[in-house]
């Protein structure tokens, strides 16, 4: 992506490489959804990931037997509990993990790893019970693999402004909307939103080098999708996808920025839609009542064309029981620990009124931490890149649905990549062209390998999606979450999404944190060809094309064995269970039988030994229990399943301080 002055709209020109961004925990789909192909089958079905074909996890599923091809009750949402409100409330922290394969790290000169690189991570939530049975908001997976269809609204001549410009009345909105959206499909950004992007005229001031960009496309033509709407992925806005932070109003909330300069942490606050409004032209249908999209990407047009120049703020969630201004500050005063705001939320449905918003918080800021290139994106601690992502607080403590999107780019040094503008566009003014040749000594030409679509590229991975939902009466403490990632596999076969592991491999907790053991996985991870230029296979235990996992204590991580429930120093001696998902009144030994059996039996009384030795009548997911460790030490645990000696290990401590 690049990072762009938004008054002035110029663009940070990223380096060529076949960078690939995969994330690894929460889930990432890399636009699979339930294949039993190494390859995904579809990698248009909900965004344009410029990733390798062979990344990415199937979609969490139920119970075993089930794959999720026919029901979207079988598939399983990882649930995670909101923080509470306020600066000092408490936390809950989920380890947000992804490699990128070349690499990460900082642009000071000074650096022998320099890479000039950046990430970000931003998170789309919508309340639940409030979109339940509209196919047309409701975000999802889908059971097809297939991407949502579309169809651009009409054009017609404007004598005034003397070009065609999109135009139609509401009712034809709707037709061509509902002809379009199928309930069986992903939803991740609406409808409304690629419609948008679209009709809206893209930015002329940025850099494009010598590529053909398509200037009757919208904004989804950029240098990178040159062709526009022709290459879709989902209702994916290519110049938002391509550009952060974005000078129109984005569905999307910012949560973290990895900079490559500290120094820049100042002017992403600033930028970021959380903090500062952004302003969008609002049109009429032709029958009157206000339109989502706007042909006119600037003031000045947009007055001219008859609009209306407006400002947007960003939200978490909109607090639908507070309809005056009045009701909204009555708000601010029973959620002091929000942000409570009277504003005009993105404009996706028509629907310009304000309303009582709940502001998110200013995103955090880092440096760019190392990465090692060429090996999957490794840091200098050799784990992988990540960070613990507090979740946000939603007032109203309706469950949300949200998907997390994970995005990557390197830059060069080659020219001034951040104050280049459509100055340098074409081919006698740009200072890269597609594969030029150049001349070195005695040879006249030399053939440089340079693709300027993909001079600068922004590669990304989303999550399937996962619930945040209301913390229980008295759950006041830290929560952090305790998985697993990976799937089936060994190291070649599952390249480069990766083998079972847990995630964090090391949680490090006080006495006062709760800890959320919860994990899901597939029954149709069986990798089967094609596999592009990977390997094929699902080497593993048990059943073909399953993941199954469980939790066993043990002495130490040399160890192969687990020791029992009962011996000193397994951690469930040291554990008071503060919640199951799958008994109200859940004892030590209780939670003990169902971390082995992931959730196969409930209670320690139900062990009648039905339960497969390889876990294969188990269910692929473990919905979730939460303890706290009384005592001070180092706990070792493992899975029975998936750690084989030699070929693969699936072993993790919580370290209490």
């Amino acid at each position: 992506m690049y990072f762009i002055k938004p008054i002035i709209l110029v663009g940070l020109i990223v380096v060529l490489v076949d960078a690939d961004t995969y994330l690894h925990f929460p889930r990432g789909s890399n636009n699979r959804l339930r294949e039993n192909t190494a390859n995904r089958n579809n990698g248009n079905r909900v965004f344009d990931s410029q990733n390798n074909n062979k990344g990415g996890y199937n979609v969490g599923i139920n119970e075993a037997g089930q794959n999720g091809d026919d029901e979207e009750e079988e598939q399983y949402a990882m649930t995670y509990f909101q923080s509470e409100g306020g600066v000092n409330g408490a936390k809950t922290y989920v380890p947000v993990r992804w490699t990128s394969q070349h690499g990460s790290g900082g642009d000071e000169d000074t650096d022998p790893n320099k890479l000039n690189s950046n990430t970000v991570l931003q998170i789309m939530c919508q309340p639940e019970e409030d979109n339940a049975g509209n196919r047309y908001t409701r975000m999802r997976n889908g059971v097809s693999q297939q991407r949502q269809d579309y169809t651009q609204p009409q054009q017609r001549y404007d004598r005034t402004l003397r070009r065609n410009i999109y135009k139609e009345s509401s009712n034809t909105f709707i037709n061509r909307r509902n002809n379009r959206v199928r309930s069986d499909r992903v939803l991740q950004e609406p409808f409304e939103w690629y419609d948008k992007c679209r009709v809206r005229e893209r930015n002329k001031g940025l850099f494009t080098a010598d590529q053909n960009v398509k200037n009757d496309k919208g904004a989804t033509a950029t240098r990178q999708n040159p062709n526009g709407e022709q290459n879709r992925r989902g209702y994916e806005c290519p110049e938002e996808r391509d550009h952060f932070p974005y000078w129109h109003p984005t569905p999307w909330v910012d949560v973290m920025v990895y900079s490559k300069n500290a120094s820049m942490c100042d002017y992403y606050g600033k930028e970021s839609f959380n903090v500062k409004s952004k302003w969008e032209c609002v049109e009429n249908f032709n029958n009157g009542g206000t339109s989502h999209y706007s042909n006119f990407n600037n003031q000045a047009d947009c007055t001219t064309g008859g609009g209306q120049w407006l400002e947007f703020h960003q939200n978490l969630e909109i607090l639908t029981d507070a309809t005056t201004e009045a009701a909204c500050n009555a708000k601010k005063a029973s959620h002091p620990g929000s942000k409570i705001i009277w504003a005009r939320p993105i404009n996706l449905n028509g629907d310009i009124r304000k309303k009582c918003l709940v502001q998110a918080p200013k995103p955090d800021c880092k440096p760019q931490p190392f990465g090692r290139v060429n090996h999957l994106g490794n840091g200098a601690g050799l784990d992988e890149i990540g960070y613990d992502m507090p979740l946000p607080h939603f007032p109203s403590g309706k469950t949300q649905i949200c998907v997390l999107r994970e995005r990557y780019n390197i830059t060069t040094d080659d020219y001034d990549g951040y104050n280049i503008d459509s100055k340098s566009n074409g081919n006698g003014n740009s200072p890269v062209l597609n594969n030029p040749n150049a001349y070195f000594g005695a040879q006249k030409e030399m053939a440089l390998a340079m693709n300027t679509a993909q001079f600068g590229r922004t590669f990304q991975d989303r999550s399937h999606k996962f619930r945040i939902v209301k913390r229980p009466a008295g759950m006041t403490q830290n929560v952090r979450v305790l998985s697993v990632q990976g799937k089936r596999g060994n190291i070649v076969q599952t390249y480069p999404a990766v083998e079972y592991d847990f995630v964090p491999r090391e949680l490090k907790v006080n006495r006062q944190d709760l800890i959320h053991i919860q994990w899901t996985g597939s029954n149709t991870h069986d990798n089967n060809p094609p596999g592009g230029d990977g390997q094929t296979g699902d080497d593993g235990e048990g059943q073909g094309g399953t993941d199954r996992s469980n939790m066993l204590g043990m002495l130490n991580r040399l160890d192969n064995w687990p020791i029992p429930d009962d011996h000193p120093q397994n951690f469930l001696k040291h554990a008071e269970v503060k919640w199951s998902s799958y008994k109200e009144d859940t004892t030590a030994e209780d939670l003990g039988v169902q971390l082995a059996s992931s959730g196969y039996f409930k209670s320690y009384d139900e062990v009648d030994g039905s339960l497969n030795n390889k876990l294969n009548n188990a269910s692929p997911s473990f919905k979730g229990a939460i303890i706290r460790m009384k005592d001070r030490g180092t706990y070792h645990y493992m899975c029975s399943r998936n750690n084989n000696f030699s070929n693969r290990s699936q072993k993790g401590s919580i370290i209490v301080a």
